[in-house]
């Protein structure tokens, strides 16, 4: 079974139930990113996310 790379905000925000989940990592980077600008102006690198927010499932 491939993997899938999953970015749950509302374990961020508790406001914000928002879930990215894809099998193809550069995809849900790029939603997250997308996410992350017009939702919480927040801007966050690739690394960023990768590192502390996206999760292998």
């Amino acid at each position: 079974m491939a993997d899938a790379y999953k970015l749950d905000c509302e374990s961020e925000s508790a406001d914000c139930r928002f879930i990215i989940q894809s099998e193809n990592e550069t995809e849900a980077i790029e939603l997250a990113k997308k996410h992350m600008q017009e939702d919480h102006g927040q801007d966050y690198s690739d690394d960023e996310l990768r590192e502390a927010h996206l999760q292998v499932v």
